[in-house]
């Protein structure tokens, strides 16, 4: 798999990693051996990149992806944590007291002395702005608790705002076909300043995958079900704040464009991976056929220009309308 150095870590990684959200909660159940078979079966097939968070399962996906640590030791891997959101969201939250805590917790969920990376877990956009939080998270690696940290934002204003701090590593950003607003601006003051962009949300929770139609019904407990309307936290993670009908019709577009070799998720991603400034796309899988078939989208062709155009287009017929002022 293509290695990408991710930002100012200055750790080597694949291009697509794995996102672990759905090892802990909110999009159905997945046991622990099934989630430890996701897990083998993505580092296998080339990824060295795991995110996840404390606030996933309430620290099960973290507690999962240690017990995988311990029983593939020497595996390279890098993982990503975040932090922030067990706790209500209101700036002062933000401290080092608590940070303290937080990382304490996720060291010993992960079952390690250092994390690799630390993310802010989309906090509240006043955090962004108040140097003693940066000041803290720079303490934090002082210390060794962390060996480096980054934040995962929801806007791209946020965005921008993180890259201009000189200790952030990384940018956690929601970026898919539906979202092409980071392309924009973040990009480039992401590669600009050395800082690692992680491309999160990459199929539209699952909208362009292909699989779904008018009829597709999602689980109780899956946000796909509880945060249409943003419910629970930000709609623009569920979706990508896209209306589901107009979703679809996109990806259908989308469909057109992909070739013999390949699924609309793998070409998804591709699209992904080919955007300047990308670090690292982080799909996640509920089976290990789709965490094999994401890290497969890295072997394929980049897309060429014309291609390109007609994404755009889709985009801005169907798309832009709907949600590109949002976020």
């Amino acid at each position: 798999m293509e290695q990408r150095i991710l930002g100012g870590t200055r750790r080597s990684i694949g291009v697509v990693g794995l996102g672990a959200w759905q090892l802990g909660a909110d999009w159905g159940h997945v046991s622990d051996d099934d989630a430890l078979t996701i897990l083998g079966t993505a580092v296998d097939a080339g990824v060295s990149l795991i995110d996840t968070a404390d606030v996933y399962g309430d620290g099960r996906s973290e507690r999962l992806i240690g017990r995988f640590l311990r029983e593939r030791s020497g595996t390279q891997l890098t993982v990503a944590t975040k932090m922030g959101r067990r706790v209500a969201q209101e700036p002062q939250a933000y401290s080092l007291h608590n940070f303290r805590q937080w990382n304490d917790r996720s060291r010993e969920n992960l079952g390690v002395s250092t994390l690799d990376l630390v993310q802010l877990h989309c906090p509240p956009t006043e955090v962004y702005h108040t140097d003693a939080v940066f000041d803290a998270l720079d303490t934090l690696v002082q210390e060794g608790r962390i060996a480096a940290y980054g934040v995962s934002v929801e806007t791209c204003d946020e965005a921008l705002a993180a890259i201009a701090r000189p200790g952030v590593a990384s940018v956690q950003i929601i970026l898919n076909a539906l979202r092409l607003k980071p392309l924009e601006r973040v990009l480039p003051a992401a590669a600009a300043a050395g800082v690692g962009i992680i491309a999160r949300v990459p199929l539209a929770s699952g909208l362009l995958s292909g699989r779904y139609d008018e009829n597709t019904t999602f689980p109780a407990d899956d946000h796909r079900t509880y945060n249409r309307h943003g419910e629970a936290f930000d709609v623009g993670e569920t979706f990508s704040g896209v209306d589901f009908a107009t979703g679809l019709a996109a990806a259908r577009r989308l469909s057109a464009l992909v070739g013999e070799n390949a699924t609309l998720a793998q070409f998804a991603l591709r699209w992904i991976i080919d955007q300047p400034g990308v670090s690292v796309v982080i799909p996640g899988a509920r089976n290990p056929a789709q965490a094999e078939a994401n890290a497969a989208a890295a072997a394929l062709a980049p897309l060429d220009k014309a291609t390109l155009d007609e994404v755009n287009e889709i985009y801005d017929e169907l798309i832009r309308p709907q949600i590109h002022h949002r976020w």
